[in-house]
């Protein structure tokens, strides 16, 4: 007997997925699962051939071009219907500002998993301050303040960005509630920042450890990962970035900060993908993370300041600790080792992997019990029996993309909104069902504790969680 699913709205006029790599292809049929729509009506717009087969084979319209900052109006326009239909923007080297700006005017939802500029920004672009993710981000919230209200335009809602602000809120909730404070979901951000501040977190980490792996060994000039090589090759080269907390009392020598917008984080003159930090996850404990710049890490920052964002009365630090597969390890090793970009890209499939989870969640530190780390702990196998044609790390993403559609189809006039801002119980209440064991861990690690003690470091003792002390030296 088939398995039911539940159905949470019906999509009116076409539906437009903009790329088919490893996010599009395992949420499409999560569309096709929890929605009603014409299916006629469902295009994909995707250049790669590697994909195409596989768009046959399924019966799925495509438009084989790539879209450009001169074509993507006419190629949008004569797809879409004014006032219906749904964007789904999953690809890379597409504008999110122009298209999100486009759909806008069309009065056609839109959603995507992170702020992507038009192709060759991240390479040619001469200035570090203007590849940062903070600068990305601060042209979207211009635009929102610019233009408030309208059709819904759901910004960075992936896994992270994405799930992991929704995480933020239900570990506060849980840490009050052990705690013995209140545990009343608050109404407002200036309610939300002002329970992080009264609980005493200083800072988030984005925390986690990919574990999955095959049988076969990653061969040497391949560069491997468990989702869009591109995408990440594309972050890892960006300025490592972080929200700056009012707790920290040590400036890097390499670290900038900003004058215009939120002023919420700092960037640092050195790449992400080489810049280490210490964290925490459940299953190895201890462990070192790349400091790969993120959207949410300024969006955090931002969201639970309390105060005038250029002098706060507090704000946490925010950033991604990332150790993704060990297979991606490698590569980035081989990559920067040599100077060279690998010119074969894999993703690890779902029916390669033998072992492994996914353990993405959220580590808020510096309160009276230490550290709470809260997430999923989704496995591949767990994956194969929940949806097809992923694998964890990618059901992590796509299931938060189906949450943000079934939100905005719920909220179609709430204007340009970041994942921090949407209803976090609703989306998790979506999303839920395909992220496996979602649980909360406390320990008593701090970044002071398990170092070589044979070398000297600059730390300070006075306070563990210091990002001076996060900082992998």
């Amino acid at each position: 007997m088939a398995q039911s699913y539940p159905i949470y709205g019906q999509i009116d006029g076409p539906i437009v997925m903009i790329g088919f790599g490893s996010i599009g292809r395992g949420t499409w049929p999560l569309i096709e699962r929890h929605f009603e729509y014409d299916a006629d009506r469902f295009t994909v717009i995707e250049p790669d051939q590697s994909s195409h087969n596989f768009l046959r084979q399924h019966r799925l319209n495509f438009v084989d071009t790539a879209l450009t900052r001169e074509n993507y109006r006419e190629v949008l326009g004569g797809l879409l219907e004014p006032g219906k239909g749904f964007v789904v923007n999953l690809s890379v080297d597409t504008s999110s500002l122009d298209l999100m700006k486009f759909c806008r005017e069309m009065e056609v939802l839109y959603i995507d998993t992170v702020v992507e500029p038009w192709e060759g920004f991240y390479f040619e672009t001469q200035s570090n301050a203007e590849r940062t993710n903070y600068a990305l981000r601060q042209a979207v919230r211009d635009e929102k303040a610019s233009n408030p209200g309208g059709t819904t335009a759901v910004s960075c809602c992936g896994a992270n960005p994405g799930m992991v602000s929704w995480f933020v809120k239900e570990g506060l909730l849980t840490l009050a509630k052990d705690s013995g404070a209140d545990a009343t979901p608050p109404a407002t951000r200036d309610g939300w920042a002002r329970l992080m501040q009264t609980l005493g977190v200083k800072g988030v980490h984005i925390a986690e450890r990919d574990t999955q792996a095959r049988r076969q060994p990653r061969p040497r000039n391949v560069f491997v990962n468990t989702w869009s090589v591109e995408g990440f090759i594309a972050e890892g080269f960006q300025p490592a970035e972080l929200g700056w907390g009012t707790h920290e009392t040590w400036f890097p020598e390499n670290a900038h900060r900003y004058d215009v917008g939120c002023q919420s984080a700092i960037w640092l003159d050195r790449p992400g993908a080489i810049t280490r930090v210490h964290s925490w996850c459940p299953t190895p404990g201890p462990q070192f993370g790349f400091l790969v710049t993120h959207n949410e890490a300024v969006s955090i920052s931002d969201y639970y300041t309390v105060g005038d964002p250029g002098a706060p009365d507090y704000r946490p630090t925010c950033h991604y600790a990332y150790h993704p597969c060990d297979d991606a390890v490698l590569s980035l090793h081989e990559m920067f080792g040599s100077g060279c970009q690998q010119k074969i890209h894999e993703i690890l499939d779902v029916e390669e992997i033998v072992e492994g989870i996914d353990e993405l969640g959220v580590l808020l530190y510096g309160h009276a019990k230490n550290a709470l780390w809260f997430g999923s702990r989704l496995s591949s196998e767990e994956t194969r029996a929940l949806a097809p044609y992923q694998n964890a790390t990618g059901l992590q993403v796509t299931s938060a993309v189906l949450a943000g559609m079934v939100w905005a189809l719920e909220n179609p006039q709430a204007g340009i909104v970041e994942t921090d801002e949407m209803d976090h119980a609703r989306c998790l209440e979506v999303q839920r069902p395909y992220l496996g064991p979602v649980e909360a861990h406390y320990t008593d690690w701090t970044p002071l504790q398990d170092r070589w003690q044979h070398f000297s470091e600059d730390i300070d003792e006075s306070d563990p969680w210091q990002f001076r002390n996060v900082l992998a030296s």
